[in-house]
């Protein structure tokens, strides 16, 4: 039964990742939305509270898009793009706040679903 109710919820996620991608910008030269909510996609089970820490996987793709977020272009649309999904996906917001931290990475955008990101 949990295995279909996830099986369900990730291909809810693709489903939405397309619709975001729709109302998000992406960068022009970098990581775009689609790239960054695909290495984010394991994240998913943690960030709607089904686990209770994040996988392996989900830390290694929030690193990865840690990393190619080196510049304020990327990261101002990466910004937009995870606050976006956040409210689309209904994302727990501290949960979202506390994965730098369950990962031991550092991120160079705001993991917060409230935060400007023109700042």
């Amino acid at each position: 039964m949990e295995k279909k109710i996830m099986s369900c919820l990730v291909l809810a996620f693709g489903l939405m990742i397309i619709l975001v991608l729709n109302a998000s910008a992406s960068a022009a030269d970098g990581i775009t939305c689609e790239e960054a909510l695909t290495q984010l996609i394991t994240c998913q089970p943690y960030l709607l509270g089904f686990r209770p820490i994040p996988i392996p996987t989900c830390c290694k793709g929030a690193e990865n898009v840690s990393q190619q977020a080196n510049t304020t272009t990327i990261r101002r649309s990466l910004c937009e793009c995870l606050e976006t999904a956040a409210n689309a996906f209904h994302l727990i917001p501290e949960r979202l706040k506390q994965l730098p931290q369950l990962c031991e990475i550092t991120v160079p955008v705001p993991l917060d679903p409230t935060v400007d990101c023109n700042t």
